[in-house]
């Protein structure tokens, strides 16, 4: 990029009102890049002869291979309208749904997004995503309808049947949005009401039930796409053809004498032209009349494309171009291609490009329109709600929305991914063009080293052996002169020159200003993603109020999720390209450089404490594909581990662990995006031979009811149900001391160190309750954080939404839980796992123990449970046990996969304030004597277990052992099954390919 071109949108940046941050959506191949290239070809960065071809923004090489985008990929780029010029920064995402973590990435940092949808293929599944994407991320679309060249050249449609097909496409569109609009008009008024009902306990006889849903008092008169409202654009992007109402508009107002604003209005919709009355009239369908927008827009697009592609008329051609005014050169009418004389023509008649970015600017809101309503959601992360956060951090919303570059305006910057670049793509590390001053200082000094060097030669010739002579002593003289400091200085240069060379990958942040001015050098906080600010703030005052920033590492340590970074580069983003910046105001979107060491994925980074993290990015997606990976020769394994670390870093979606077994495991959302990440893998960040596995099926393990017929149906009695649990039994686990199986299921286990006994028993949950509380992951989380923050004490005003979500789903549970055998179960449930939200359950079904409910947080305030445990040993252990519960569930007996719909009951829990009889003579002088003041066993606690040894080390250690291996056997003793993962898919066609074969 030229210097004057850069000066210039470094000058357009600092006006946030007309700068304009945009993204491209689109399911694949509907011609996302193709309009990519042609806007890029309006700033003269590419050829308008390569737009479409080139494909500009695919930087990769499997991008350029497959014909497919998959990575999101950034360009700046300016625009003059009228008398304005904007800036905008454009992002293409992929459109394949391996990659759409991608487009979350990209929605994020953007106020608007322009749809593509192909007017053939219509709607497909992809588009339904972005549309929904762009709906939770509170940013408005724009839609572009491409391709409509096939409804000529494929489809072979009339100008009147394509206009109906172009109506019914729109209507598909809208449809998409009207569902997610009534979705959540539905839901405020199902909180409006809930929140009468509360305040009206009573209902009084002459009160009258609202029964309206409240879609009637909502405007959604912008909420749609309409051409007449200037938000869609018809184009043939391969062909550089776009256009919308409002272009036909002005040129029929000037030919026609009528109002531009008239033209305005009924060029789309059931109007039609009166030749006698040379009037617009309504009715043109009533009549049989061609439509306004037949009869002056798609006859002309028609004609040209007649004239040009299928009947290739020279003199037709050249009447159009005659009463277009467009001049052509004298190669593209001769040109063999048709595609290249019509690709002219459009260029200068309708440009795509022209037609778009007038859109966008007018249309698409720039930083400084960002709601309230989004700013608000952006900031309430969890379960806390926007009134609950702290008034420093309720304040930061006027800076949001204000996109302030003050000096005094807080910084703000959100980071949506972490991409790798090549080391020698950065700009410090280019060659920079030379100026006449450095061109003439170089050749000067060339002349010089010339004139010494022909100098040099003649001396030698002369004393030839006396140099020779010289040389080799003075050589042999400065090796043995060589001290350890200057040896230890050339090691140092060489193991600087081999990292140098390993680390050719840098990680660069793709980010977006939402506030303030961020400048090179600067020093901010990175908040983790369960930083409180209200923590950060309580700390910044207990300190005085210091400048935490220059306080460094010993300052930040005290605030937990908290941490600190320092900005080393800013770039402009242009595609494959960076440029070097210094400063970047608020509202663009730019490239930070050196975060890789305090960026994994994602981050907030801000120099006020009193800022929230943002909420997590909303993946439509999760990686489900898993494989293997090991390095081809073993003594590559550090390679390979440090190439895997590289690659969960440069990707949002994909996953790296390491097994139990040790297999290091990459885990992908599909077969495309698995093929990319070991590509990555292979050529770029560890740069070895690798083997790689077949895909791993996920499995999930579980236990059903003992059967009642066997495999001939006939009825097993009881013997024969007793003999299979024996049978089990002495599979599981021969007679041992400190492990026993009832023939029931019921697993008694007791510590190594004889103190504790606990006994299990293994359930298989209701289909319903494990579907259920695999759909409420998201609910069950909110309700352990919720627990995690009571548990410590701290205040925390809850989202009625949340409340009503927890509540709905212990509503649920308890009409599902049915039945003599699951009385009072919703009550007594201890825990969820794994990871304490998964789809299994524990039960605490132990009599003399009664522990906090796990839905606490609905009574909070209340003083219902201080009646409970009689004890506090148990409650210090209470973690032990919910951990033995979290391991046994996510690793099972079976295939060490994780356990799905088994409710595991502790029925009894037994602790001893002292080792048995038989052990005392091997025990210490001090435990005999607490032994002879305390020798009972206790059930459900023991004061004297607290002050005893060990309790919170090895006793707890063994206990959480304990309870896995109980979890485990009582698993086993039931019958087992193991769950194969099922591929569900839609598939959508036009009614005309729909068929007796299908």
């Amino acid at each position: 990029m030229g210097s004057s071109n850069l000066d210039k949108i470094i000058s357009l940046q600092k006006n946030a009102a007309n700068i304009r941050n945009l993204c491209i959506l689109a399911h694949v191949d509907h011609g996302k890049t193709t309009l990519a290239d042609c806007l890029v070809a309006s700033n003269g960065i590419i050829s308008t002869r390569l737009a479409g071809k080139l494909r500009y923004l695919d930087s990769r090489e499997d991008e350029q291979i497959r014909g497919i985008t998959m990575k999101s990929s950034a360009i700046t780029l300016h625009y003059r309208h009228g008398d304005q010029e904007y800036l905008l920064n454009l992002i293409d995402s992929p459109g394949h749904v391996d990659f759409s973590s991608e487009v979350s990435t990209a929605v994020r940092l953007c106020d608007g997004a322009i749809v593509l949808v192909d007017a053939v293929e219509g709607v497909c599944p992809q588009t339904q995503v972005v549309l929904r994407q762009a709906w939770l991320e509170k940013i408005r679309p724009v839609l572009v309808i491409n391709k409509i060249d096939r409804l000529i050249l494929e489809l072979k449609l009339t100008p009147e049947e394509a206009y109906t097909h172009l109506k019914k496409l729109l209507q598909q569109v809208n449809a998409v949005t009207g569902t997610l609009f009534t979705s959540k008009v539905l839901e405020e008024r199902a909180e409006k009401v809930k929140e009468e009902d509360k305040k009206c306990e009573t209902l009084s006889e002459d009160q009258v039930y609202d029964w309206s849903s409240g879609l009637d008092e909502v405007d959604d008169s912008n909420l749609y796409f309409c051409p007449d409202q200037g938000n869609v654009v018809f184009a043939s992007t391969i062909d550089g053809l776009g256009f919308s109402i409002k272009q036909f508009a002005n040129i029929y107002s000037q030919r026609m004498g009528v109002k531009a604003e008239v033209l305005l209005k009924t060029l789309w919709g059931d109007f039609h032209l009166s030749a006698k009355a040379k009037r617009i009239m309504k009715g043109a369908q009533a009549k049989g009349k061609k439509p306004l927008f037949v009869q002056l827009v798609l006859d002309n697009i028609w004609n040209l494309y007649d004239a040009v592609i299928i009947k290739r008329d020279k003199e037709k051609v050249a009447k159009v171009l005659t009463s277009l005014g467009i001049k052509v050169m004298a190669r593209d009418l001769r040109h063999s291609d048709p595609k290249v004389l019509l690709s002219a023509i459009c260029s200068q008649w309708l440009p795509v490009s022209q037609a778009v970015l007038s859109m966008v600017c007018e249309k698409l809101p720039s930083p400084l329109d960002m709601t309230a309503e989004r700013v608000e959601k952006l900031m309430s992360v969890g379960a806390c709600r926007f009134d609950s956060l702290p008034k420093r951090t309720q304040e930061l919303k006027t800076a949001f929305l204000e996109c302030s570059s003050g000096e005094n305006a807080p910084v703000i910057i959100f980071i949506s991914k972490m991409f790798a670049v090549d080391i020698k793509s950065l700009p410090q590390n280019k060659q920079r063009p030379l100026n006449q001053e450095e061109i003439a200082k170089r050749r000067e000094l060339a002349r010089q080293r010339h004139a010494e060097r022909v100098v040099g030669e003649k001396t030698a010739a002369e004393n030839n052996e006396e140099v020779t002579h010289s040389h080799t002593v003075a050589s042999e003289c400065r090796s043995e002169e060589f001290s350890p400091g200057e040896i230890e200085n050339v090691t140092q240069k060489d193991s600087t020159l081999e990292k140098q060379e390993q680390a050719k990958e840098v990680f660069i942040a793709f980010a977006r200003v939402y506030s303030g001015v961020v400048k090179k050098g600067q020093r901010m906080f990175v908040l983790g993603p369960k930083y409180n600010p209200a923590q950060g703030l309580h700390s910044l005052m207990e300190s005085g109020g210091s400048n935490w920033i220059s306080g460094g590492s010993d300052c930040v340590s005290d605030v937990p999720h908290l941490s600190y970074c320092s900005i080393e580069g800013l770039y402009l983003l242009m595609g494959k390209e960076l440029e070097e910046l210094e400063e970047v105001p608020a509202g663009n979107v730019l490239g930070i450089g050196g975060l890789e060491d305090c960026v994994l994925k994602s981050a907030t980074l801000s120099m006020s404490l009193a800022c929230p993290p943002f909420i997590p990015l909303n993946f439509e997606v999760s990686p489900i594909v898993r494989v293997a990976v090991e390095p081809k020769h073993p003594g590559e394994m550090p390679k390979l581990v440090h190439g895997m670390r590289l690659l969960n870093q440069a990707d949002p979606c994909a996953e790296v662990l390491i097994q139990e077994t040790g297999e290091h495991v990459l885990i992908t959302a599909g077969e495309v995006h698995l093929q990319r990440c070991l590509d990555d893998l292979r050529d770029r960040f560890a740069k070895i031979e690798i083997s790689v596995s077949k895909p791993i099926i996920p499995f999930r393990e579980t236990v059903v009811r003992p059967p009642k017929m066997d495999m001939v149906n006939e009825d097993l009695g009881k013997q024969q149900k007793v003999a299979i649990i024996h049978q089990v039994k002495e599979e599981v686990s021969h007679s041992s001391d400190t492990l026993h199986i009832h023939p029931s299921g019921l697993v008694t286990l007791t510590t190594p160190n004889r103190l504790a006994t606990i006994c299990v028993r293994a359930t298989p949950l209701p289909p319903e309750v494990t579907c259920l509380l695999e759909g409420s992951a998201d609910v069950i989380r909110t309700l352990e954080q919720l627990n995690a923050s009571l548990k410590e004490g701290k205040n925390m005003d809850m989202s009625c939404r949340s409340l009503d979500a927890i509540a709905g789903l212990k509503a649920r549970l308890e009409s599902l839980f049915q039945g003599r055998k699951w009385r009072n179960t919703v009550e007594r449930i201890w825990a969820f796992g794994p990871r304490r939200y998964g789809p299994n359950i524990l039960l605490n079904s132990i009599k003399d123990y009664k522990r906090p409910s796990i839905w606490q947080c609905l009574s909070w305030g209340s003083k219902a449970d201080e009646d409970g445990a009689p004890g506090a040993a148990l409650r210090d252990l209470d973690s032990s046990i919910i951990s033995g519960f979290q391991l046994a569930t996510l690793s099972g007996p079976v295939c060490e996969e994780p356990l799905m719909g088994v409710c595991f009951s502790l029925e009894s829990w037994d602790i001893e304030s002292s080792a048995p009889r038989q052990h005392q003579d091997y025990l210490p002088e001090d435990l005999k004597t607490q032994e002879s003041v305390a020798d009972s066993r206790v059930e459900g606690t023991s004061k004297d277990v607290a002050t005893g040894p060990g309790c919170y080390g090895p006793a707890s250690g063994q206990l959480i052992a304990a309870m896995k291996e109980a979890c485990r056997h009582a698993f086993q003793a039931q019958p087992q099954r193991l769950m194969a993962a099922m591929y569900t898919c839609e598939i959508m066609a036009t009614a005309d390919v729909l068929g007796d074969q299908l």
